[in-house]
């Protein structure tokens, strides 16, 4: 089963290759990272982790046992309770709940560990993948939201429980 971990030095090989392989499939749904992503990726993957250690990002990888990613959740702007819930899952692991399964077990995280009670996303219109996996998790449209791609994009919010939920 793929285990969710926080984003660390280590994993950098394993992120490129899940970044380079599925570079066309995510473009077709994402703004493309662009090629200074790639050939300069030991000094992006160094600024995410500083980021990440100032608290206002959490960025995860769903990773699976051989230590391949199979996807990244990542949870920027974090402030007063709430943050952004941003995704992307390897072309080769969708259509198998992955992404609805870890979005959900981020909701653990996110009330236990990040203190967050309300995250936000954004997709586009099109991308109807990641507007289902939002919509199978709870989170509700809030209209129309413009996205860096200029592409025509659909809000949506998540209220968390402030607690997790007490064992049935």
């Amino acid at each position: 089963m793929p285990e969710l971990q926080l984003l660390r030095p280590g994993h950098a090989p394993a992120l490129l290759a899940f970044e380079q392989e599925n570079r066309a499939f995510f473009a077709a749904s994402v703004p493309d990272r662009g090629d200074a992503y790639f050939t300069h990726f030991a000094a992006v993957h160094a600024e995410r982790l500083a980021e990440q250690a100032t608290g206002v990002c959490h960025f995860h990888l769903l990773v699976g046992a051989d230590g391949e990613v199979l996807g990244r959740f990542n949870l920027v702007d974090v402030a007063d309770g709430s943050a952004t819930l941003g995704f992307r899952l390897a072309e080769k692991a969708t259509g198998r709940g992955l992404a609805t399964a870890t979005v959900r077990e981020l909701f653990t995280l996110c009330t236990t560990a990040y203190g967050l009670t309300r995250l936000r996303a954004a997709a586009a219109v099109t991308n109807t993948a990641s507007r289902s996996v939002l919509t199978r998790t709870g989170f509700v449209p809030t209209g129309e939201a413009p996205l860096l791609s200029g592409k025509r994009g659909v809000g949506y919010v998540r209220e968390l429980a402030s607690q997790p939920p007490e064992p049935a």
